[in-house]
């Protein structure tokens, strides 16, 4: 399976909408256009997950670096639109605790 990923800009946020599976294949296509962003300072980077049927380690992995490099130049990532199996994959890893996860997305959430 592919991953879509369209990329959208409001005020300081971006938002990147995907839609596929995020596996092995796919990930560092995901990685290549998501770290960039969080290297942006004071962006606000908000990635729904609502069309997202699968993700695996590599996946959640690609998800880590971008957290630790938005830590790293002071701007954040928030997961959005995450469906049941998702965040259960979230909550099983413990990732849940340590990224911002939102039901539904908000284009002004700081």
């Amino acid at each position: 399976m592919n991953l879509d990923i369209k990329l959208e800009q409001k005020n300081n946020n971006k938002i990147l909408y995907l839609t596929g599976e995020i596996d092995a294949y796919t990930a560092p296509v995901l990685r290549d256009e998501l770290l960039p962003l969080t290297e942006q300072n004071e962006v606000v980077v908000i990635v729904n997950l609502a069309d997202v049927s699968y993700i695996d380690s590599t996946g959640l992995g690609v998800f880590i670096g971008a957290l630790k490099s938005s830590h790293s130049h002071n701007s954040s990532i928030k997961l959005t639109c995450l469906s049941t199996k998702i965040q259960r994959l979230f909550s099983i890893t413990g990732l849940d605790e340590v990224m911002d996860i939102d039901e539904i997305e908000r284009e002004g959430a700081q």
